[in-house]
């Protein structure tokens, strides 16, 4: 049953929802995979040369091309409420960050900036400063708070894909588009560009940094050390 169970761990608050549809539509098409698979078989076998036999020309049937168009229709129907309850909640319900980050989409980095304890972009506390290298691959976020996500796109389309937050967004150039997470796992997981977007997008790899509360109040303190919490 392993190979039937081989997502990566699960650390989201909303992974439960997005694995349910996937192993649902993974079981359905894994079904319909067998059923052809021994259908053809079957085929191959019992209408395979036979000296003497003669083929019969068929015109199709009309009732099973509404058999085979009405059943996946209704699945997908089916499907599509399913998945509506969990697609309203991580898509078009942003909740409030209780840590807010931005990340810049450009070949081949995530440039990522922090809001400092003002809680506000385009301000003085912004990290990194100006004057200071960028902050490239590597996003540090505590454990179990809602983390918003501001994603812009700089050159072509990039895809922000964090597999075990079981979060996957399209990043385009000239757009902010918003997402959030929150990771109820300590741990570094990785964070790749799942779009392809050019020579160097295999080396468009970061990390996801969830610190427990002590580090990242350490982490906090590290980065401004002017004031006790940042965010």
């Amino acid at each position: 049953m392993r190979m039937l169970n081989w997502l990566p761990e699960d650390v989201s608050t909303y992974g439960k929802e997005v694995d349910s549809l996937f192993y649902l539509i993974y079981y359905i098409t894994g079904i319909v995979f067998l059923l052809v698979t021994v259908a053809m078989i079957v085929f191959l076998i019992k209408y395979r040369y036979q000296e003497g036999r003669r083929a019969i020309y068929t015109h199709g049937s009309t009732t099973l091309e509404i058999i085979w168009t009405a059943i996946p229709a209704i699945i997908l129907i089916l499907l599509a409420f399913k998945s509506q309850a969990a697609w309203s909640h991580i898509k078009m319900n942003i909740p409030p960050g209780e840590v807010q980050i931005r990340v810049l989409a450009k070949q081949f980095n995530w440039d990522i900036t922090y809001p400092g304890p003002d809680g506000k972009f385009g301000t003085e506390d912004d990290l990194p400063r100006p004057g200071d290298p960028a902050i490239l691959d590597e996003i540090h976020v505590p454990v179990n708070k809602v983390v918003r996500v501001e994603l812009v796109g700089k050159d072509v389309i990039h895809s922000f894909f964090l597999p075990h937050l079981r979060l996957k967004q399209d990043v385009l150039p000239g757009r902010t588009i918003l997402a959030w997470f929150q990771a109820t796992k300590p741990g570094r997981y990785p964070l790749p560009c799942a779009e392809l977007c050019g020579i160097g997008h295999s080396g468009m790899l970061g990390s996801l940094i969830v610190h427990t509360p002590e580090e990242y109040a350490a982490w906090v303190k590290e980065k401004w050390p002017s004031t006790e919490k940042a965010q």
